[in-house]
């Protein structure tokens, strides 16, 4: 949701990847019944809309309206505001940063004002987004209290709730029951199986293309009318052979899958000979938790290599914390120093996302490598690393 990306966004389970290995392509397996935008679009159009619905088949559209306690989505309420000129149902999400019931309190009442506030209507959902480290350095038990705590309070500004999270979080991280949840697991290749036909709705894309839209988009097939009720929508979708024929092509792709990465043990002690990021998760677009300096000692329990890179992961009190030690093709113990990078002047009218978007960046990502986040204000003349 938010493409770290993160809207990033999240990752595929290892059982599901591996049944995507040997599943065949059936270019109807997936619907593109709901799509979900955030600040990380950009403003969109109810032209645009109207296209997603007649040319694509696209029925509902969720909304991001928050993250945390101060964040609100600019573009929320023009973007609910055209998704209801454009005769679709409208649901929103917050993206969560709770880590305890106070917590969850008091960004369900922000959530809810924000929500009335940008013109969400009553009795859409107001799902919470639940993927970021906060939650992942919390156990079950605690997410659980949580989430329920937060869907309680956001039902009393009048929305129904409900839990995004991924595939490899549901019922590990947090419980989703049958009959509720939004689950995303992108596979290589969309087959028959209606994954997660037990959840209201399965993301099974973070990357549809849309004909006049830019950019990509978190697509998700609806197995319930869920995100669907209790709300009005009298237009329909009028073309329907290129409704059939945008879902077939949105369906194929044709990348070869990677081999299946493994965690392995490896007991080891590393010493940084330069200043390493420790994420939250064996990824580049994973938060940084902290910034190692040289000369810090890392004591790590095992090792995985993916995304073009050597990670180890080290134990900490409070979970485990992920860096990578090299380059794939390497076993360097530290990460090289004096990489080339490739740099970008920042020039009048450029934001996080358009530079993000230009450089096939998630913002997330573009922002952490520059050690800011995408509430930083960018000013001309300044130079990013975009590679």
């Amino acid at each position: 949701m938010i493409r770290v990306k993160l809207k990033s966004k999240l990752a595929l389970t290892g059982a599901a990847t591996m049944a995507a290995l040997f599943l065949g392509l059936n270019a109807n397996a997936a619907r593109m019944d709901m799509v979900d935008v955030s600040n990380n679009n950009g403003y969109m159009s109810t032209a645009e809309y109207v296209s997603m619905r007649n040319e694509f088949g696209v029925k509902a559209v969720t909304v991001k309206i928050s993250e945390g306690g101060t964040y609100k989505d600019p573009y929320a309420a023009s973007n609910i505001a055209n998704v209801q000129a454009a005769g679709m149902y409208i649901n929103g999400y917050h993206f969560a940063r709770y880590a305890t019931k106070t917590q969850a309190i008091a960004e369900a009442d922000f959530a809810g004002k924000a929500a009335k506030a940008a013109g969400l209507p009553i009795g859409a959902v107001l799902a919470t987004d639940v993927e970021a480290e906060e939650q992942n350095n919390q156990s079950k038990a605690t997410n659980d209290r949580n989430n329920a705590t937060f869907m309680k309070e956001i039902q009393k500004f009048g929305y129904r709730s409900d839990i995004y999270t991924s595939g490899s979080w549901a019922n590990n991280k947090m419980t989703i029951k049958a009959k509720t949840g939004w689950i995303a697991a992108y596979p290589y290749v969309v087959s028959g199986k209606n994954w997660y036909s037990t959840n209201h709705a399965w993301q099974w894309s973070s990357t549809a293309k849309f004909r006049i839209s830019y950019g990509g988009f978190d697509v998700s097939q609806l197995n319930s009318n869920y995100y669907t009720a209790g709300q009005k929508s009298t237009v329909k979708p009028t073309n329907k052979g290129a409704v059939k024929a945008n879902n077939q092509k949105a369906n194929k792709n044709t990348s070869k899958p990677a081999a299946l990465a493994k965690w392995v043990k490896e007991s080891k002690t590393y010493t940084l000979k330069t200043a390493v990021k420790l994420r939250a998760g064996a990824s580049t677009s994973s938060n940084t938790i902290i910034v190692l300096p040289a000369g810090t000692t890392v004591k790590t329990d095992q090792a995985i290599i993916q995304g073009g890179y050597r990670w180890v992961r080290q134990p900490r009190f409070n979970g485990f914390g992920y860096l990578a030690t090299g380059p794939a093709s390497n076993t360097l113990e530290y990460v090289k120093s004096g990489v080339t990078h490739t740099y970008y002047t920042v020039k009048y009218g450029d934001s996080w996302w358009t530079i993000a978007q230009r450089n096939g960046l998630n913002m997330t990502t573009l922002a952490s490598q520059n050690g800011k986040t995408i509430y930083t204000t960018i000013y001309p003349g300044q130079r990013l690393v975009v590679r």
